[in-house]
């Protein structure tokens, strides 16, 4: 069933009111890949009554008030994507499409979506439950952080939403306890995974770099970020406070991570894959045509890419789903009207890390002083492709499923290091499971550009692509590799970029047309660099191209439609544009 989203359908089901409303910027689709709708049935099947108003006109109250108000909490979100990075490109320009909106068009999800989504419930309602932020908006500006739309430093959403809390990171248990403890009159402030707003100094804390020293002191932000980062993990990560003015945020440690039980327990749910109806007369959803009959296999990943948000939001852990799970979830997708015997996806936020980690991660916390991939895989990592193999070969046999794809990207490092069965899962794929092509994210072949990414080396990209295209003739196939590329990361020039597009042409025998102008996505290690033009890992100073003629010059120069523009390496060409 669908959560219910006005109150006559609360009528229908008998309720007073909700225990819980979400408020969230996608539109209400009920799908695994959507966080609101994983929450809200995970807290359902725990029996609490759970509402949901997708997209709320913030203009008066009759939308966020069409349900009343909850016993227990609102809980916030501003959707899958950051609603900043949702609703402008890399050059600040407004984007005309939103693909978790109705119709298509970009109308319906406010600039600062949280912030709006929080002071609407408050304008509204005075005196309410209390308000929760999630998502990955919150989990990304949790505390002080770079933003690249006001080219400044915010200080943590939770003042200015007004919010009583916070949730960070994949928050199923979190919220689970959250919701357990309001209703039994309980206290959460020492909740594993939240954040909280407090007068009094806590104890026993360690205490980071605060607003007002951020804000005047680029080297204090570094500090501050170092130590954000390196209190992330369930295992090792302390209690966190940062003073903002006369009050203090207080993080407190990650949750520990999710079991294979835990994470079978979380999507063991019947979801009706679609947009609810209140929604969906105004028209498709682009969304769905990708995830609508998707299957998410595991989360985290242990790239940690240093312009990626999903370490900050996700974790740099994988966490898995169990076969038979996976398999259940299947066979029920065959029993759904609309299902025409193919799944479109199988897959986590890197395809190819299912069931894949580290012992010592799991049981004692990550590294600080490495990373799992970055500069080489760590020989702790056990790189072992078999289980996705063997689900795949699964997933292959059974009845009513005539084509199982993998459309997310995969890591090539990740498939070489694999001596054993690196190559029979290339060709597995190439064989059943890819779709005319294979997408890869090697993001640059320039070697100082890819160590201040936190990319591996670009020398094993020539072995891939041949092993590709081996394979492919091989099995008589037509299929073809499509390289993600990136313009305008910190340290990058215009140099760099023609030896990119060079490169390609040489060795890659393409012209890129994948090219994305770098985003500095809020707390990751990019917009540090952006933000401080400085390596937060050696203190050398970094060009950073800050001009929007300059980033989009980068981009044309590997596309091969610039080269005659070649402008001297650290030379801005204008002012960076701020949205007011």
């Amino acid at each position: 069933m669908f959560l219910p989203t006005t109150g006559k359908e609360l009528m229908r089901l008998g309720w007073e009111r909700c225990d819980v409303i979400l408020v969230t910027g996608d539109t209400y689709m009920d799908s695994p890949f959507i966080g609101a709708a994983v929450i809200g049935k995970t807290l359902m099947k725990a029996g609490f009554r759970v509402g949901i108003i997708a997209q709320p006109d913030t203009r008066d109250g009759r939308d966020i008030g069409r349900m009343g108000e909850p016993a227990l909490f609102w809980g916030v979100t501003g959707g899958s994507v950051d609603s900043m990075i949702a609703n402008y490109t890399a050059s600040l320009k407004k984007r005309k499409a939103d693909d978790y909106t109705p119709g298509g068009e970009n109308s319906r999800r406010p600039d600062r979506a949280v912030i709006v989504y929080a002071n609407l419930i408050r304008r509204h309602f005075k005196n309410t439950a209390p308000l929760i932020l999630g998502g990955i908006e919150a989990s990304l500006r949790r505390m002080v952080h770079y933003d690249y739309w006001s080219d400044s430093l915010r200080r943590s959403i939770l003042f200015d939403a007004k919010a009583d809390a916070l949730i960070y990171g994949m928050g199923e248990s979190t919220v689970l306890e959250l919701a357990r403890r309001l209703k039994n009159g309980e206290n959460f402030s020492d909740l594993r995974g939240v954040c909280l707003i407090s007068r009094e100094r806590p104890v026993e804390v360690l205490e980071v770099p605060g607003w007002d020293e951020v804000r005047d002191d680029r080297e204090s932000f570094i500090r501050m970020s170092r130590l954000f980062h390196d209190n992330n993990d369930p295992f090792t990560g302390m209690r966190l406070i940062q003073r903002h003015g006369n009050r203090y945020l207080i993080q407190n440690p990650p949750p520990m991570h999710e079991s294979v039980e835990e994470m079978d327990r979380y999507y063991d749910v019947d979801y009706e894959r679609g947009v609810h109806p209140f929604y969906e007369k105004d028209g498709p959803v682009r969304a769905l045509e990708t995830i609508g009959f998707s299957i998410p296999t595991h989360r985290g990943c242990y790239g940690q890419c240093n312009f990626c948000a999903i370490t900050l939001h996700e974790g740099r852990a994988v966490r898995w789903r169990s076969r038979e799970s996976i398999l259940a979830e299947a066979r029920r997708l065959r029993e759904h009207p609309g299902f025409k015997g193919y799944i479109t996806d199988l897959s986590g936020p890197t395809a190819n890390m299912y069931a894949i980690e580290c012992g010592k991660k799991m049981t004692r916390g990550a590294c600080l002083n490495r990373r799992c991939l970055f500069p080489e895989p760590c020989p702790l990592l056990r790189i072992d492709h078999s289980p996705q193999i063997e689900l795949f070969s699964s997933l292959r046999r059974l009845r009513g499923v005539k084509k199982v794809f993998l459309s997310s990207g995969i890591r090539p490092d990740v498939v070489l290091r694999d001596g054993r069965h690196g190559m029979e899962y290339l060709r597995m794929l190439l064989r059943y499971h890819v779709s005319g092509q294979m997408k890869i994210a090697p993001e640059h072949t320039e070697e100082k550009v890819l160590r201040i990414m936190g990319k591996p080396g670009v020398k094993q990209l020539p072995r891939f692509r041949e092993d590709f295209y081996r394979i492919t003739e091989e099995e008589g196939r037509e299929q073809h590799l499509t390289y993600y590329l990136m313009a305008a990361h910190p340290g990058c020039n215009d140099d760099h970029m023609i030896r990119l597009h060079d490169f390609a042409k040489k060795k890659l025998h393409i012209r890129p047309e994948q090219v994305q102008i770098f985003i500095p996505a809020p707390s990751t290690w990019s917009s540090v660099m952006h933000y401080t033009e400085k390596n937060p890992f050696t203190g050398e100073k970094l060009f950073v191209e800050k001009s929007l003629t300059g980033k989009n010059r980068q981009k044309e120069l590997v596309a091969g439609t610039g080269l005659s523009v070649r402008a001297p390496r650290k030379r801005r060409t204008g002012k960076p544009l701020k949205l007011k």
